[in-house]
């Protein structure tokens, strides 16, 4: 059987870690190299706040080579999808012939990828693809991994939810309406340790803190306004 050269899109997250677990107990794909957005007007990881000393602890601790894509603070998508066609056919050249997703069920999303990625004869893969959130989440749990809630939209949560430790009594705490998962952007959290990882990330919790975004305008999705807002805990790398 064929190895297929695969690089991942590491997000700093649960999800991520777990479709990461899975992908590298699977004998047909060799994971050579992290790719992350990184936000170059805060150095942090874009959507997720987490400070690039953090995420570069995390990747170190993973043992597998990570690389960034700098995007700007509020990249237009014209600016996205450059930087991300960019890195793709860096990645090309390199031999990769794989990409790997934390995405669990939004279709849009996946179809948009797998779209963009056809187009340079790179394939897609999703680990956790359909699976139920509730199970995925107790599995993730149920494996050793450690993860805390970084940031949060305000519609559902304040500022006690940020700087959440998730253990097996999350899910009973959460909105009826809010994913176990946060697939739909619900929440983001960083993965401090499990057995992927070499050692834990060691970090304290910092600052808590409240912005507000422009809506996009084609999703009225989060709130009925022209603005969104979103809680964020600053992890401190110790």
């Amino acid at each position: 059987m064929s190895t297929h050269k695969t690089y991942f899109n590491w997000s700093s997250g649960k999800d991520s870690a777990y479709a990461l677990y899975l992908l590298l107990q699977d004998k047909s794909h060799n994971v050579e190299e992290l790719v992350t957005s990184i936000n170059t007007h805060y150095n942090r990881v874009s959507m997720h706040g987490l400070r690039k000393e953090l995420l570069i602890a995390q990747t170190s601790a993973l043992k597998i080579p990570a690389s960034l894509i700098e995007l700007p603070e509020m990249p237009s998508m014209e600016v996205y999808e450059e930087k991300m066609l960019e890195t793709v056919l860096n990645l090309k050249r390199k031999g990769f012939t794989h990409s790997a997703f934390g995405d669990i069920f939004l279709e849009d999303l996946r179809s948009y990828r797998e779209k963009q990625l056809e187009a340079y004869d790179i394939h897609a893969v999703f680990p956790i693809w359909k699976k139920d959130t509730k199970q995925l989440l107790r599995d993730f749990l149920k494996a050793g991994f450690k993860t805390i809630v970084v940031c949060a939209n305000s519609k559902y949560f304040d500022i006690d939810f940020v700087g959440t430790i998730i253990d097996e009594h999350f899910i009973d705490r959460l909105p009826e309406e809010v994913d176990p998962c946060g697939e739909n952007g619900e929440f983001h959290t960083f993965c401090f340790d499990g057995p992927i990882f070499e050692h834990p990330i060691q970090f304290t919790i910092g600052e808590k803190v409240y912005r507000e975004y422009p809506m996009p305008q084609d999703d009225d999705s989060v709130c009925k306004s022209n603005r969104y807002g979103v809680w964020y805990c600053d992890l401190i790398p110790t």
